[in-house]
């Protein structure tokens, strides 16, 4: 059961937009390596605004996620590729429906 998440805006710089598709594309490789980390999506919602919407049974699963390699590399490549920090919040899951 998921009980909170996190939900991430990220906007590309002009020019930009295809590396932060790929960076994100390739990220899910280490989310599944996220023990705690139980659903981890990326997404497009326009030309050059992304996001991350991510889920955990528990609080300490979410902040192990945030000291992770994926927040890591995203960080590590924000001023190159990001037009403002991404803005990250914590929400707290009221219901879901994942396979089992």
């Amino acid at each position: 059961m998921v009980t909170v998440g996190l939900l991430a805006n990220i906007k590309a710089k002009p020019g930009k937009e295809q590396e932060v598709a790929d960076l994100l594309s390739g990220a899910v490789a280490l989310a599944n390596e996220e023990a705690k980390t139980v659903v981890w999506f990326a997404f497009q919602l326009s030309p050059d605004t992304f996001g991350i919407y991510d889920a955990f049974a528990t609080d300490s699963g979410r902040q192990a996620h945030l000291q992770g390699p994926i927040a890591a590399a995203l960080m590590a490549k924000a001023d190159e590729l990001l037009a403002e920090p991404p803005s990250i919040q914590p929400v707290d899951v009221l219901a879901a429906k994942i396979p089992s």
